[in-house]
This record gives C-alpha cells, structure tokens and sequence, in this order.
C-alpha cells in the first residue's frame, strides 16, 4: 500500500474559521492518520467510507467522499454497485438519496 497517493484532508480549509480543533482533528488524525494507515488501500478505504456514509444518511459527507473515491481509482460503476448492494440493510431511502447524490456528482 505504500505505493498510493498520500491521502491529504482539507478541514482547516473547509471549516478552520469556524471549527479549528475538529479541522484540526479532520486533517492530522483522520486524513494524516487513519487514511494513511498501510492495512487498506486508499481505494478501499474509499469504498467502506462511501458504504458507511449511505449507512448513515449522511448525503453532504457524500458528495465530498465519492469526488474522493473517484480520485483513489473507484470507477462510477462500482459506486453505484456501492449504493445498490447494502439497499436492503442500510434502508431504500437511504439508497435512494445516495443514488440521487451519485447523479449530481457524476453530472458536475
């Protein structure tokens, strides 16, 4: 794994102004820490996070993390199979408003 890109977060850029401890958190212990650990690739790493961000219904964190996905190799096939696959478990709505973000996401 270590042949992959460094996963670098944007927290201080995105939200320092306002929150600069969970900026902080978001770029040295998420980002520098936990997506840069070597037993998952980045790809992988980016397949589970979208998984558990459909999981929980969390669409804005969605929209940042499949342009994520994306970069780290996942095709726009393999997110839709993303959403498709956990619909029952995780909830049809969810999977519908997760479906309706990939469609934006694709189309910007």
């Amino acid at each position: 794994m270590s042949n992959q890109p460094r996963q670098v977060g944007g927290g201080r850029r995105a939200i320092g102004d306002i929150a600069p401890k969970l900026a902080a958190l978001t770029d040295d212990v998420l980002f520098d820490d936990v997506w840069n650990r070597p037993g998952l690739a980045a790809r992988d790493r980016s397949i589970v996070t979208v998984a558990a961000l459909i999981a929980g219904g969390d669409a804005a964190q969605l929209r940042f993390h499949l342009g994520r996905a994306q970069e780290n190799g996942v095709t726009e096939e393999e997110l839709v199979e993303t959403i498709t696959h956990p619909a029952f478990s995780t909830g049809w709505p969810k999977a519908m408003t997760a479906a309706n973000v990939v469609r934006d996401v694709f189309h910007d």
